[in-house]
This record gives C-alpha cells, structure tokens and sequence, in this order.
C-alpha cells in the first residue's frame, strides 16, 4: 500500500498542504499517522477524493465522452490573425492549447481568466514517477 505525506498529497492535487491539513481535520479526506507520528494519507483514499473533486457536473462532463478535464488559470494568450496559443496553468500542471483565434474571441479567454483544458486522446504515455525524497522540516524565519 502507498502512502504519501501531506507535502506529497498536496503537491499531487496542486494544492497547499495546509489545505489538505485542513480536508484532514475536517474529516473530509482521512489520514492516519506512520511510525514517526507523521499524518499519512493511503494512496487509495487520495485516489478516491482525487476523483470526487474532480467531478464537477457545471463541467459538462456528462455531455462529453471526455474525462480529462484539468481547470487553471490563463496566464499567457497569444494570436495572430487565423491561430491562437493558450497557456493554462492547471494546479502544478502547464497545459497549452493550439486553436483558432475566432474560438479563443468567442470564449472570450484573456490572461487572467478560468478555463478548463479537456483533453481527448487515443494515445496518453504514462509514465510511473520516481518517489520523491522525504522532505525536512525547515527551522527559521
């Protein structure tokens, strides 16, 4: 069974790890603690709570065979006079997308603005993340 740290939690869901400090004693996401009294979080649970966050029905995902919806922020957008660039930061996540610069007008998509990337693809390469080293606590200001 794997188990990851709060650090290592929130850096998979893109979030702080006082946020999942906070799902935790909320009772939303469960955790438990390992032989040095560290929270950990079983890769199952995180798995399931990944999903359920993820399911948003405004997304319009059950209109869509599409599943891979990742929702960021615009942070770069780029034109000329028929194609477009969009940069979507996605949590930890860069998405950029090639489209027309009529689509990019239509959805009104400016730096600054919240867009979800819907990814739709016969092929996806995944590869298995090296484990990453156990983080120290940090003593200072």
């Amino acid at each position: 069974m794997t188990m990851f740290r709060i650090g290592e939690a929130a850096d998979l869901l893109g979030v702080s790890a006082d946020t999942i400090r906070r799902w935790v004693d909320a009772g939303r996401l469960p955790a438990g603690r390992d032989e040095h009294g560290h929270r950990v979080i079983d890769g199952v649970d995180l798995a399931a709570f990944a999903r359920a966050q993820a399911a948003d029905p405004d997304a319009g995902a059950e209109f869509s065979s599409a599943r891979n919806r990742l929702r960021g922020i615009v942070v770069d957008v780029r034109k000329d006079t028929v194609m477009a660039q969009v940069d979507i930061q996605a949590g930890p996540f860069r998405v950029v997308s090639l489209m027309s610069r009529e689509a990019v007008d239509d959805l009104d998509l400016r730096v600054g603005s919240m867009a979800v990337a819907v990814i739709k693809s016969t092929t996806v390469v995944v590869e298995r993340a090296a484990p990453t080293a156990p983080t120290r606590a940090r003593i200072g200001g």
